[in-house]
């Protein structure tokens, strides 16, 4: 062969890659967008989850300004997360075979809406009413962005881009809650809300510029996310992920009281302990997604080993070393912690290839839904047995996802980054 005609086959190949082609559901990528569409997306789960957490560095102003306690102010993340496991499957079945760019826009428009009602809010049923909106956005954003990157990039790069996609989780709490919780500080809990719709106006705009056509010919249907259930490696994968993300909340959500009462903590160590948390959650994702890219089932194994003892080390190592070592353990948390997402997404576009909307659907579902029965739990724990037996239950739900990766069936070798 000549080296023109090398050239010429070398630049036909270039422009398939880049060319968007017909999917079929699952089974073969659609290429197109690139690395900026994918930081489009990254930025839509960015925004999303800063939506769902920004009452979290606001709940006093709000509660004192609206009239009601800590508590009820506190149902303004438990709503979106409750709604946001609903929506997922729901709305992954009523898109039916409607463009994945202008459905991600759409949901886009309602979380922007939804924070801009969030900042008028006269009362706390009006505020909650908005939250509802913000769950429906989150839910639906979620359920398509996170199987996103096979569609974008090409097979060698998927690994990297859905880390990338995920970043957005840790992002969000490294950056997101506290620019909010600022904000705030200075201009008022609604201005918090006003920014942050102006955010989602600015995510909208680059989702439309920058991602490629993503059209979807086959309509996912109800018989279709429930017939996943019956493949062993998706009942594993959600299981696992069901463990881990309850067990880590039953802990985080009370991490406070544990370190002020283990290590004697004070309210600023406790800001940089938190912020070093998300720093590592940042480094993990990255780090875990190259492993899962390889074999999800050791990347978890790793996770779910080293979680599970940071967690249940964090009280000794706080009644021995203090704060310093404490907050070294937490660290090591964050980073463990940090691979959850990108993992178990892993896992499950590997387990089931062909059907990545209704996968991605059902993960979201679980992760919220887990999100919720955590805290409670750990809630529970707290008033029955103390700070003390929220680390153990936390630590315990946690080596429960351990013997599930061990024991349950995964993915075939080949992982979701294949076409």
């Amino acid at each position: 062969m000549s080296k023109s005609e090398s050239a010429a086959g070398a630049l036909e190949d270039a422009a398939r890659e880049r060319q968007p082609s017909v999917d079929d559901g699952g089974l073969t990528p659609l290429r197109g967008g690139g690395w900026p569409a994918v930081g489009a997306v990254a930025a839509g789960t960015f925004t999303v989850v800063t939506s769902e957490m920004l009452p979290v560095g606001l709940l006093t102003p709000i509660g004192r300004e609206l009239g009601v306690t800590d508590g009820t102010a506190g149902l303004t993340v438990t709503v979106t997360g409750v709604v946001a496991a609903l929506a997922a499957p729901v709305l992954t079945l009523l898109i039916g075979r409607r463009d994945r760019r202008t459905v991600l826009a759409a949901l886009m428009a309602v979380l922007g809406a939804a924070n801009l009602l969030a900042a008028y809010a006269p009362n706390i049923v009006m505020l909650l009413a908005s939250r509802v909106l913000v769950g429906v956005g989150m839910g639906g954003v979620w359920a398509i962005a996170s199987g996103l990157a096979v569609r974008l990039v090409p097979e060698r790069r998927v690994a990297a881009a859905t880390s990338l996609i995920f970043s957005g989780v840790a992002a969000a709490s490294v950056l997101g809650v506290p620019a909010g919780a600022l904000v705030g500080e200075l201009a008022g809990w609604r201005a918090a809300f006003v920014v942050m719709g102006g955010g989602c106006a600015a995510v909208l705009v680059a989702l439309v510029a920058l991602l490629p056509p993503l059209p979807a010919p086959g309509a996912v249907r109800l018989g279709g996310v429930l017939g996943l259930l019956r493949r062993p490696p998706v009942r594993t994968g959600l299981v696992l992920l069901a463990l881990l993300v309850a067990g880590h909340f039953a802990a985080y959500t009370y991490v406070r009281p544990v370190l002020e009462t283990v290590a004697g903590a004070r309210p600023g160590q406790i800001s940089t302990v938190l912020l070093v948390f998300g720093v590592a959650g940042l480094a993990g994702n990255f780090l875990a997604g190259a492993g899962a890219a390889r074999s999800p089932r050791s990347a978890l194994l790793v996770i779910c080993a080293v979680l599970a003892g940071a967690v249940l080390l964090v009280p000794p190592t706080g009644y021995a070393a203090g704060v310093f070592g404490a907050a070294a353990l937490v660290a090591v948390w964050g980073l463990a912690y940090g691979g959850v997402s990108v993992s178990a997404q892993t896992w499950l576009m590997a387990a089931a290839p062909d059907a990545r909307e209704a996968a991605s659907a059902l993960f979201v579902a679980v992760f919220n839904g887990a999100i919720a029965a955590g805290a409670l739990a750990g809630g529970l724990a707290a008033d029955g047995w103390g700070t003390g037996g929220v680390i153990w239950l936390g630590g315990a739900l946690v080596a429960g996802a351990l013997l599930t990766a061990v024991l349950g069936s995964g993915p075939a070798r080949r992982t979701a980054t294949a076409g």
